[in-house]
C-alpha cells in the first residue's frame, strides 16, 4: 500500500507547494481536490489544486502537473493518487446537478490525460426523497457518468460518506451510497467495473455498522482507501440518540484518536490482498487554524500509520 492524504486539508498551497509538502514529510501519494472555481458550499469543499478544464485545453499545463508530480521529493517523485471532486450529482435543483455532473465528466477525463486512472467523488443524493426515489434518480443521471470513465479508462471511486451532520443536509444526507446495503443496490444499476469503493471506516462507525466484513465482502470493488479516525462520545449520544445531528455525539479525529481499530482494519485490506493507495483524510477541528497545526496533523498521522502501511 502507498501512505498518502487528501489535498483538502492543505487548501492554502499551490499545486506546486502542495507536492513539496508531501515530498517533505515523506508521503507517496496525494488524493487532488479538483474543484471548480467559486464559493465553497462546505467544509474541506471548493479545493482546487488542478484546474482540470485547463488540463483538458493546455496541453503544457498537463505536462507541468505530471513532470512536478514526478520531480518531487529530489526526484523520488510523489503518486496523484486520484482527482478528488466531492459534489452532490443528484442536487434537487437541475441547475446545480447538471454543472456538478459535467464537471465531475471534466475530472474524469483529466485523470485519464495524467495518467492517473482514478477519480474519487460521491454518488449524491436527494436528501428530501426515499432510497427508492433516489436510485431511480442513479438510473438517471449515472449511466453517462460511467460512460465517460469507460471511455477513458478511468475508475471511479464512491467515499461512504453519509453526507450528513447537520441542518443543511437534513434528513437523508447528499450521499447514497452509505451501506453495504445501498452498494448492491447500486451496483445492481450500475454492474460495469469503473465504480467502486473509496473505503472510509470511520463513516461505518457512527452509523454502528461493522466495518471490517465489507471490506471481504466488497474486495473486487475497493479501489482506494481513505484514512480517518472518528470518536463517538457516549455521555453525549445518551442525551441525543441516533436519529440527532449526528455532530452532536460524534467527532473526526486524527488517526489513532478515535473508535477505528487500525490494525484489524489494514489487516483485513491485507487479508484481500489490497496494495493501492490509502490516503489521510484530515478532517480533526484540533489540527485546524495555522499551517503549523497542518503540518503538525499530517506528521502525527503518517508516524501512527506507518505502524500498519
Amino acid at each position: 500500500m502507498k501512505l498518502g492524504f487528501v489535498s483538502a486539508i492543505a487548501g492554502e498551497y499551490s499545486y506546486e507547494g502542495l507536492m513539496d509538502l508531501a515530498a517533505a514529510l515523506g508521503y507517496a501519494c496525494v488524493e487532488v481536490a479538483c474543484w471548480p472555481a467559486g464559493k465553497a458550499e462546505r467544509r474541506y469543499a471548493g479545493v482546487s489544486h488542478i484546474d482540470v478544464e485547463k488540463v483538458l485545453e493546455d496541453d503544457a499545463y498537463a505536462s507541468h502537473i505530471k513532470a512536478y508530480a514526478a520531480g518531487a521529493g529530489d526526484g523520488k517523485g510523489v503518486e496523484i493518487s486520484s482527482l478528488a471532486y466531492y459534489p452532490n450529482t443528484l442536487d434537487p435543483d437541475p441547475a446545480k446537478r447538471a454543472a456538478h455532473v459535467e464537471h465531475l465528466k471534466n475530472v474524469i477525463r483529466a485523470s485519464a490525460k495524467l495518467g492517473v486512472g482514478m477519480a474519487t467523488t460521491f454518488i449524491g443524493r436527494d436528501q428530501g426523497k426515499t432510497v427508492e426515489a433516489n436510485l431511480e434518480l442513479v438510473k438517471e443521471v449515472w449511466p453517462a457518468i460511467i460512460a465517460v470513465a469507460e471511455e477513458n479508462g478511468v475508475k471511479v471511486a464512491i467515499e461512504n460518506c453519509p453526507m450528513l451532520f447537520g441542518i443543511d443536509q437534513w434528513p437523508g444526507g447528499q450521499n447514497l451510497m452509505t451501506s453495504p446495503a445501498n452498494w448492491k443496490k447500486v451496483f445492481e444499476i450500475l454492474p460495469g467495473k469503473n465504480l467502486g469503493i473509496n473505503y472510509d471506516p470511520s463513516h461505518f462507525v457512527w452509523q454502528m455498522i461493522d466495518y471490517i466484513k465489507p471490506i471481504y465482502e466488497f474486495a473486487d470493488r475497493i479501489y482506494h482507501v481513505h484514512i480517518k479516525d472518528l470518536k463517538v462520545y457516549k455521555d453525549k449520544l445518551d442525551q441525543v440518540g441516533i436519529m440527532a445531528y449526528p455532530l452532536d455525539f460524534m467527532a473526526p479525529k486524527l488517526p489513532g484518536l478515535g473508535d477505528v481499530d487500525w490494525g484489524a482494519y489494514v489487516g483485513a485490506l491485507n487479508d484481500i490482498g489490497y496494495d493501492g493507495h490509502i490516503c489521510i483524510e484530515v478532517e480533526d477541528r484540533s489540527y485546524e487554524g495555522s499551517d503549523e497545526k497542518i503540518r503538525q496533523s499530517l506528521v502525527l498521522s503518517k508516524r501512527y500509520m506507518e505502524q500498519f502501511v
